[in-house]
């Protein structure tokens, strides 16, 4: 389950598990048995089906850059896939056990190595350069406007040469006493890169030369414990026309100005992963297995769907007609954008999808934990 699998930094990282300080909500929470769903209105078409190697206790999420998905796993494969068709273009080995990836904006491939090693490759499997981060990596990295951004666990963000791996500036963020060790992510719109933080906070950098544009906190700690106080925001955050939306773990969900950091609204949530946003709605799936949609205009509650407790969701995505979501078992789960009611379901292999699912042209892409990496297309 995801919460016995969160780790803590209380100045050194330590790993929860076992009898863990989340483990007594776990053992008494089973998850929500499915119900068959009788002549669904939505029948997924697998378009491919590609297997590289297992994820391991990290997250591989893959990406996509022009007509081109790249993936990788925990064993140091890394691939790069006909988005249409699946095809194998190229496979190589890093020669290292990798911890985070992939980012790529089609002419550079990034992937971050066991011990903080950054490793980029050019868009015919060729590796350019490798570098070394401050500390561990397990945020997929980005590219974006010539530079590589790399965020390491110990919140320090750099950003480097794309073509030669040139180290171009440095920014060293403080963090609370208590973290989650996850894979909060990054994303570049045009001059600046959105970084999601620990302590419920947005950060907003130049690409080119780290300067603080903005910060704004999406969820404000709380509680009479650290514990209790932890707000990490740890998915991705989504920009979506002049919007940028995050949720944070025991916060809240938001929306801001993505180029002033002005707030929209805020709504109380809490999960660990991230959102999905469309042109009406921002969707989040929460830590106890609910998926809700709220205005992306102003927050107002639209819908949820609250039949998938505890099957340890995936970040959601809006796909045309419908919302779709992984859990544990390795299901997806199709919900209509409208009402949030089942219309749709399909099974992959079995382990859990915990990368955030993408989109790319009509296809549908998930990657699970045993490294199947699926296309699905809907009517």
């Amino acid at each position: 389950m995801r919460i016995t699998q969160k780790v803590v930094a209380a100045s050194v990282f330590a790993m929860l598990a076992g009898c863990s300080l989340f483990g007594s909500k776990d053992s008494k929470n089973q998850p929500a048995v499915l119900v068959e769903l009788k002549n669904p209105s939505l029948v997924p078409k697998q378009v491919w089906k590609y297997s590289t190697g297992k994820a391991g206790t990290n997250v591989f999420t893959p990406a996509v850059a022009g007509d081109s998905v790249f993936v990788a796993d925990a064993d140091g494969a890394l691939s790069r896939l006909n988005a249409a068709s699946g095809k194998e273009l190229w496979r190589v080995k890093t020669g290292t056990d990798l911890t985070a990836g992939v980012g790529s904006d089609g002419e550079v491939v990034v992937v971050g190595g066991v011990k903080g090693q950054i490793l980029a490759y050019d868009a015919n499997g060729k590796q350019l350069w490798k570098a070394q981060a401050a500390s561990e990596v397990l945020s997929s990295p980005v590219v974006g406007a010539g530079i590589v951004v790399v965020r390491s666990v110990d919140n320090t963000i750099s950003g480097f040469d794309a073509k030669t791996g040139e180290k171009k500036w440095n920014v060293a963020r403080t963090t609370p006493a208590l973290t989650l060790r996850n894979a909060p992510g990054m994303v570049i719109n045009g001059a600046n890169v959105y970084i999601a933080q620990p302590g419920g906070k947005l950060l907003a950098l130049t690409v080119a030369g780290g300067l603080q544009r903005f910060e704004v906190v999406v969820g404000e700690p709380r509680g009479a414990t650290e514990l209790e106080r932890v707000t990490d925001i740890a998915g991705t955050p989504v920009i979506f026309e002049k919007d940028v939306c995050a949720v944070s773990y025991q916060g809240r969900v938001a929306c801001f100005d993505a180029a002033t950091g002005a707030p929209k609204w805020s709504k109380a949530a809490s999960s660990d992963k991230g959102v999905a946003v469309d042109q009406r709605f921002v969707f989040v799936s929460d830590e106890n297995g609910t998926v809700s949609a709220f205005s992306r205009e102003n927050g107002a509650n639209a819908w949820k769907n609250d039949k998938l407790t505890y099957r340890v969701l995936s970040t959601p995505v809006s796909y045309g007609r419908t919302v779709a979501v992984g859990d544990y078992q390795g299901y997806i789960h199709f919900l209509s954008r409208e009402d949030g009611s089942f219309i749709g379901r399909v099974q992959t292999d079995g382990s859990a999808i915990q990368a955030d699912p993408v989109v790319s042209g009509t296809n549908l892409i998930f990657q699970t934990q045993s490294g199947t990496v699926t296309a699905l297309a809907v009517e």
